[in-house]
């Protein structure tokens, strides 16, 4: 397990240890006390109760290393897995006239879609289960699903897969929709807008009375915020002692966001990502050093195929083998920004002031 401890605050195991303790010395001053002023008493009344005290304490003490080591049910501790995943097939996706006289959200699965997301609950459920042997063999999974009808429709299929003991909880989550298109879609009106977007920039786009991609950025941006409070705040009521796996059951678009918020990747490598199959799903793991990695559980041809440039990928290992401090180890982070940053501040740097300077004059 990994648990999380932010802004120093202590795990709840300490801290009822450390009330347990004051209790116990409030217990033993009021014992002297009373043991004070019965001076009077024999001495064997005394050495009773100092045996009865002693006894006490012992029995406090014992009482409470039991406790804090077993495990609180509500300290936080962070999902072994996230995994995103597409909607099974629509009816949209087999026939994109379906969008003129259906909304967007109320658009259903097929039947072959339907056969899809039962399937892949089943290979969900072996990749969650797949590292869990008789010494470990707890885990727990909770859902978020976007409310569009063809989400919830996959999640049901998906549940076929789970027992009721194994799912901890969903929650209907709208900031993880579908990215707006606007309303009913007239079907030459959206092949002229999506050549335009072609042009335009996929993530900066923004469809007349819809959203653009940045527009869903914002959106998980904050979902993403909420998540965090959901674990470190331990809303979810999990067990430490279980591998806690979040899947997130969205659309193609605002899983690839997600996913470039979380690494930080720029809108130039968003741009070159591929979208998610339907029912495809993309596991981050927890890696050796504590940091979430597409590359725990996915080969490098997989990463290559879904249009991750071999900088990301090499930074997706590193995650998945190291621990913090993951910039140091990007080139690609800091050039993509700088066009000549020095190594360190040793380096002379008075050619590049007076190269720069004599193009400055040149230009007036």
């Amino acid at each position: 397990m990994h648990p999380i401890h932010r802004n120093g605050r202590p795990s709840s195991s300490s801290s009822s240890s450390s009330s347990s303790s004051s209790s116990s010395s409030s217990s033993s001053s009021s014992s002297s006390s009373s043991s004070s002023s019965s001076s009077s008493s024999s001495s064997s009344s005394s050495s009773s109760s100092s045996s009865s005290s002693s006894s006490s304490s012992s029995s406090s003490s014992s009482s409470s290393s039991s406790s804090s080591s077993s495990p609180s049910c509500s300290q936080p501790c962070l999902p072994k897995r996230i995994i995103l995943m597409r909607h099974a097939e629509s009816q949209g996706n087999l026939d994109t006239a379906a969008y003129t006289t259906t909304p967007d959200n109320k658009i259903p699965l097929t039947e072959q879609g339907l056969a899809q997301a039962q399937l892949a609950g089943a290979q969900l459920r072996r990749v969650i289960s797949a590292d869990n042997d008789s010494n470990h063999p707890e885990w727990r999974v909770c859902f978020y699903v976007s409310p569009y009808e063809r989400t919830r429709s996959t999640l049901s299929q998906i549940g076929r897969s789970f027992s009721r003991t194994r799912v901890i909880g969903v929650r209907e989550e709208c900031r993880i929709r579908e990215q707006d298109f606007g309303n009913f879609q007239v079907q030459e009106r959206m092949t002229a807008i999506k050549q335009t977007r072609e042009k335009f920039g996929r993530f900066f786009y923004r469809f007349p009375e819809g959203e653009s991609a940045a527009d869903v950025y914002d959106r998980v941006s904050s979902f993403l915020e909420s998540l965090w409070r959901d674990i470190d705040m331990n809303r979810l009521r999990h067990n430490p002692c279980h591998d806690l796996n979040l899947v997130i059951v969205s659309h193609g678009l605002t899983s690839r966001v997600f996913l470039m918020k979380w690494f930080k990747w720029s809108v130039e490598q968003f741009e070159h990502l591929n979208n998610f199959g339907n029912c495809e799903f993309r596991v981050m793991q927890l890696g050796a050093g504590g940091e979430y990695s597409l590359a725990v559980h996915h080969t490098e041809e997989e990463l290559t195929e879904w249009g991750l440039s071999p900088e990301m990928i090499a930074d997706q290992k590193w995650r998945a083998r190291s621990g913090k401090g993951w910039t140091d180890r990007c080139p690609w982070y800091l050039d993509s920004f700088f066009d000549k940053l020095a190594d360190s501040d040793d380096t002379d740097n008075d050619d590049v002031w007076h190269e720069t300077n004599d193009k400055v004059q040149q230009s007036n």
